[in-house]
């Protein structure tokens, strides 16, 4: 791609108003002439002010994103200690309400970006405050509850709006290579997944919840604040004539239905390995260390499978993709957590479905680019909130479904040994069955549903 685009300010307007997400290839006055009045947008796909975006969205994306997928290590921490391990009902809650909220922030904020331009970029700045007040708030806490509002809805409130501008923007600084971008965006979630866990399980050891929580809020200021400088985006906002149509055709889409059914499904036992195997390492009578090591090689795992398949995805079908990542992760997920007796079998598991379960995310940018193929019409910000909202609605609910699977399960003894024989054994099989039909789109696709 050329860079960068010369435009003429009378006519930049017009043009943003139609298609956002791509180049034009000249632009002329309204009398054939091109205008003298011309500036220059930063190329898109490459360029230093496209990968410095890229740079500080992928630390913005650690630190948000980090901490809750690191939610593990507290649940460990909560359960065992006081005042929450006499009433340990809801701590898995926490975790999947702040994950859930910020999937599902996007149905809001992104309608409120398109109608008011400037407040994606603007409100950036009130994202931090908020989630860092939100974990000073759950240092105060001494019932479950208080923890769910805190350290669940406000910092979850606060990590969407921060995060989903950047969403908004990333589909400005980059359009041929959207789905390395979207990998590498991603990856960040992942490698915070490495370090964060092990910083978590130290500082709780050794400081309790309430120091650790505030360490984290004012660590996440410090290192965030400056990098909001560079989260800004490529097209001028001051000059974008926003359509007022929505964009919405793609929801009388069936292809659509078809992969917002498969991240729903998979959503609703993806988030379960990452809370509860560091409880479930300690029931095999493994240190508590262990966990923190699981969790790491999960996350781990995740920081190549994002960018790989993100790759992938401007390959091959987007199809093709996920059931490559379906097959690794059921795979996995029956046959090593659920034969699991020892820490390799573990170690082991926690690096496949790592790697292969946590590389569906990336094949949210190969599913943007096919519907926005089959309808120009669709706008990228409302596809993201629409989609995001699938994976929360399987966040929110993969909580309390989880809890209602330990206290009722009774059939693991009849099974055998091993995970399927611990009490644990109905997470096992849940997050197997979920994984699976997180595939089906594939099976649209052989059948001609999907093209």
């Amino acid at each position: 791609m050329e860079s960068p685009q010369n435009i003429p300010l009378n006519d930049l307007s017009n043009y943003l108003g139609n298609n956002n997400t791509s180049e034009p290839d000249a632009v002329h006055s309204p009398r054939g002439q091109t205008s003298h009045h011309e500036f220059s947008l930063p190329p898109a796909d490459g360029g230093r002010a496209a990968w410095l975006f890229l740079a500080a969205g992928f630390v913005v994306e650690a630190l948000v994103w980090g901490f809750p997928f690191s939610f593990g290590i507290f649940q460990e921490y909560y359960i065992t200690h006081e005042p929450f391990s006499s009433a340990p009902s809801g701590i898995t809650v926490i975790g999947t309400t702040a994950t859930g909220l910020m999937y599902m922030s996007g149905l809001v904020l992104f309608p409120a970006y398109k109608k008011w331009p400037r407040l994606a970029q603007t409100s950036q700045w009130a994202g931090m405050p908020l989630m860092a007040a939100g974990l000073t708030a759950a240092s105060f806490a001494n019932k479950v509850d208080h923890l769910i509002l805190t350290q669940g809805v406000l910092y979850g409130l606060g990590a969407s709006i921060i995060y989903c501008p950047i969403l908004l923007f990333i589909d400005e600084w980059f359009i041929e290579r959207k789905g390395l971008a979207y990998g590498v965006l991603w990856a960040g979630t992942s490698t915070a997944g490495v370090i964060v866990p092990f910083l978590l399980n130290t500082i709780l050891g050794r400081y309790g919840f309430r120091t650790t929580l505030r360490i984290w809020a004012t660590t996440i200021l410090i290192l965030s604040t400056p990098l909001i400088y560079f989260l800004r985006p490529r097209l001028p906002v001051s000059l974008v004539s926003r359509s007022p149509r929505y964009g919405l055709g793609f929801l009388k889409n069936t292809n659509f239905w078809l992969f917002q059914a498969c991240v729903i499904f998979e959503s609703l036992g993806y988030f379960l390995p990452s809370i509860y195997l560091p409880t479930f390492a300690r029931s095999l009578q493994l240190s508590p260390g262990i966990g923190s090591l699981l969790i790491a090689l999960l996350n781990g795992s995740a920081v190549f499978a994002t960018i790989i398949m993100g790759i992938l995805c401007d390959r091959f079908h987007v199809t093709t993709v996920i059931l490559l990542s379906t097959i690794g992760a059921t795979f996995s997920v029956f046959v090593f957590w659920g034969l699991s007796t020892t820490l390799p079998f573990l170690c082991i598991f926690a690096i496949l479905y790592g790697f292969f379960a946590g590389g569906f995310v990336s094949t949210n940018a190969g599913v943007m680019k096919l519907v926005k193929r089959q309808d120009q019409s669709t706008d990228i910000g409302i596809l993201l909130g629409v989609i995001g909202a699938g994976r929360g609605i399987g966040s929110l609910l993969s909580g309390p479904l989880s809890e209602m699977l330990l206290r009722g399960s009774s059939w693991e003894a009849n099974v055998g040994g091993a995970g399927y024989g611990s009490k644990y054994g109905s997470l096992v099989v849940f997050t197997g069955v979920t994984a699976a039909l997180g595939g089906i789109s594939f099976l649209g696709k052989r059948l001609g549903w999907i093209q």
